[in-house]
């Protein structure tokens, strides 16, 4: 099997690892300024995306230029999260006819531009070559068997097990065999712990190579239980002291989840931005979320903002707790709330995901100041962090990894990947870690690497 990482070796962003020429796993973008995507644009034979993050799927409608139509195998949620993101960033970068106001197609960053990755039209043909599956199903694509299992990670996320041959089922190739049926274990993005929104990875398929995750592999998370009771109480504190809270939050999942914390513990709160979108769309998949019901009234204990005629302005003047995007303080309706309620430090902003080294949200962690909305504003409100991680940390890695010590593991989608890869080298693994442009080739035990 002969694996090429076009993306998200050795870094957070941009997944993209390309197998035996034909199939494609993931197509994503890394934010920034300038975004950055892929080092190449293949020609595969079908697309499959895990799961409906920017990283991993934001550049996916690019493979649709010219007269190419891999058909794209995603689940359901990831269809419309993926789709979701694309018509945004048609709508960021001002493409006629998809909602925006202006016509360029180039979008303004802290200071610099850069193209819009595909068309219009692209995102179109998207819908004409999806193909859905659930998870345990197994498909075909690209002359490999492929079968989703759900990777806890958000609605919709799948750990990818990819084979390559015909052998019968449960077969699996030995150490030393060539017999062109290796089983790939693709992790993407995953947790093994249950959130609110979604259940823990459980599924460990036999695999022969593993592709897995890096994100926090140097870092224990708090017990869940511990984060959300001293959240709760910061909200609670802060709203009885007369303060407003602005809760920044990822529109794909951690909306969700912030909204199932709120409603568990009887806070009442706005929610605002691209999240409503995907809370209303969450709700027609509620097989791909841990309880459709507590999500149901989720959604109706918060309270949509529609932004007209100055709503936000007077929402944040109120002393309650407002949930928006964008969560690293980038864009979206936060550019508003933040502003508006920072002068007071009675005031919070309780970021509540990992905030990206050059973000604003970053930014207003180390120094007490942001770029907001194309104004650098020192804040006085409290700002607080919580790690409300959709990621494995060091033990749910290793707890995964343990049921694969006779396979071949590339350790990839991660700031440390040569350091865990190191790690698990110590402890028995036979394992590397591959650089972005790298190919790697795997023939039973042994594992080739071109530059």
């Amino acid at each position: 099997m002969k694996l090429r990482f076009l993306g998200g070796a050795r870094e957070v962003g941009r997944s993209a690892i390309l197998v035996n020429d034909r199939l494609l796993l993931d197509f994503g973008m890394l934010t920034g300024n300038p975004p950055q995507f892929p080092v190449e644009t293949p020609e595969p034979e079908a697309v499959v995306v895990s799961h409906g993050h920017l990283d991993h799927a934001g550049a996916v409608p690019s493979l649709l230029s010219g007269d190419r139509r891999p058909p794209i195998h995603w689940t359901p949620p990831t269809r419309e999260l993926a789709l979701t993101l694309a018509r945004d960033t048609l709508k960021l970068h001002g493409v006629p006819g998809s909602g925006a106001t202006g016509g360029s197609r180039r979008q303004r960053r802290r200071g610099g531009t850069y193209d819009c990755p595909f068309t219009e039209e692209e995102v179109r043909r998207v819908t004409e070559v999806s193909e859905t599956h659930g998870y345990r199903e197994t498909f075909e694509a690209a002359g490999h068997e492929v079968t989703f299992y759900n990777a806890g990670h958000i609605p919709g996320s799948a750990h990818v097990l990819v084979r390559e041959g015909r052998s019968p089922a449960g077969s699996r190739a030995q150490p030393g065999d060539d017999d062109g049926d290796t089983r790939l274990f693709y992790t993407a993005d995953f947790h093994t712990e249950d959130q609110r929104l979604v259940s823990a990875s459980t599924a460990r398929p036999d695999a022969d190579v593993v592709v897995c995750e890096s994100t926090y592999s140097d870092v224990e998370h708090e017990p869940r239980r511990r984060i959300e009771e001293r959240f709760v109480e910061s909200l609670r504190t802060t709203v009885w002291e007369g303060g407003t809270v602005v809760v920044p939050a990822f529109a794909i999942g951690r909306t969700q989840e912030m909204l199932l914390v709120c409603a568990a513990h009887d806070i009442d709160c706005y929610v605002d931005g691209m999240g409503k979108q995907v809370t209303k769309m969450l709700r027609r998949h509620p097989a791909f979320v841990r309880d459709g019901e507590a999500l149901r009234r989720a959604k109706s204990n918060a309270r949509f903002v529609t932004g007209r005629d100055g709503q936000r302005r007077r929402i944040a003047d109120q002393n309650t707790v407002i949930v928006t995007t964008s969560g690293m303080l980038s864009g979206g309706p936060a550019m508003t709330y933040v502003p508006a309620i920072r002068a007071n430090p009675t005031n919070k902003v309780a970021l509540t995901g990992y905030q990206v080294e050059g973000t604003p949200g970053r930014d207003l962690l180390e120094t007490g100041s942001a770029e907001l909305d194309g104004r650098v504003m020192p804040v006085s409100a409290q700002v607080e962090w919580y790690d409300f991680s959709a990621h494995a940390d060091r033990r749910g890695l290793r707890s995964l990894l343990d049921s694969y010590r006779d396979a071949t593991v590339l350790v990839n989608h991660g700031d440390r990947c040569a350091a865990f890869a190191d790690d698990l080298a110590e402890d028995g693994f036979r394992t590397l870690a591959p650089a972005v442009g790298e190919t790697v080739s795997i023939t039973g035990t042994t594992l080739e690497r071109e530059g």
